[in-house]
């Protein structure tokens, strides 16, 4: 599936069973399109926070079997079959929009368990709409589900911390900044410091931690499908590579995925065993 966007991660390829990629697709253009209304173009914040009320009332009008407005055709209309078919939970989608209007007026988060609320409701709910398509709903799957979700969203912050300073989000814990002695002024200066770059590295770890936790997921998904979740988790973990090799100057340089990433991806996530350490398979 082509998107406008650079991705760290496979959205609906064709590693993922085919009847599903329609709602896959339809699930990430609903959030994809509340994001870019959220962060691109040059509208204000109220013009912003307008926007995405009314897409949430296009959302809860189809929700019940109303006709949603004509402003967002192309999210609406694949959405509302899938909607249906496959009983959506409304509330993962609801939860997503809450988290793209914080991202609106909110640029700072006092502790790592404030940004775990936003994650909750920024990356988690998509992991979870996932794996309600597959039809796995135990705590256990959806605990580790939440747990690479979050760690693919904190991937993210750590790897696009110079421009979303550049558009007023900053997500680096002030409990964090305190303890390595950092203003968080210095992040907002774009100032790379040896105490900037030990926090990197100490936020890499956190990342890579949850990613390790969650990532036993991958043995409870068919073939093709946990093929793409082991993609989507060694992706996570090659940027947290990158960002441990820039030594955190991430102020300085945005690592990316690569051709030359492909093949260290794929040899790690075919040694992902279900009976051996996760951790020495994934990450060396």
């Amino acid at each position: 599936m082509a998107v406008d966007h650079y991705e760290n991660f496979p959205v609906a390829s064709w590693l993922c069973p085919r009847a599903l990629r329609p709602a896959v697709a339809a699930i990430y253009w609903f959030a994809r399109t509340a994001d870019d209304i959220a962060d691109e173009g040059d509208a204000l914040p109220d013009a912003r926070l307008a926007a995405l009320a009314a897409y949430r009332a296009d959302l809860l009008a189809m929700a019940n079997c109303g006709a949603a407005s004509v402003a967002w055709p192309t999210v609406f209309e694949p959405l509302r079959p899938v909607l249906v078919r496959h009983r959506l939970p409304l509330q993962l989608l609801i939860d997503l929009l809450s988290a793209f209007e914080q991202d609106v007026w909110k640029c700072g988060y006092a502790t790592r368990d404030d940004l775990l609320d936003y994650c909750r409701r920024s990356a988690n709910p998509v992991g979870r709409l996932m794996l309600h398509l597959f039809k796995i709903e135990d705590p256990t799957a959806l605990n580790q589900s939440d747990a690479i979700c979050t760690a693919l969203q904190l991937v993210n912050f750590w790897q696009d911390l110079g421009p979303d300073l550049a558009r007023r989000r900053y997500y680096i814990p002030d409990e964090d900044c305190a303890r390595h002695r950092i203003a968080p002024q210095r992040f907002w200066e774009r100032r790379d410091t040896p105490a900037s770059r030990a926090l990197m590295t100490e936020l890499v770890r956190w990342a890579r931690t949850l990613m390790l936790s969650g990532a036993p997921l991958v043995h409870r998904l068919n073939a093709r499908s946990g093929w793409e979740l082991r993609l989507v988790v060694q992706g996570g973990l090659r940027i947290l590579e990158r960002i441990d090799q820039l030594q955190g100057a991430t102020l300085e340089t945005r690592p990316v995925l690569a051709t030359r990433d492909v093949a260290p991806m794929l040899w790690r996530a075919l040694k992902m065993r279900p009976n051996r350490a996760i951790a020495a398979a994934a990450y060396p």
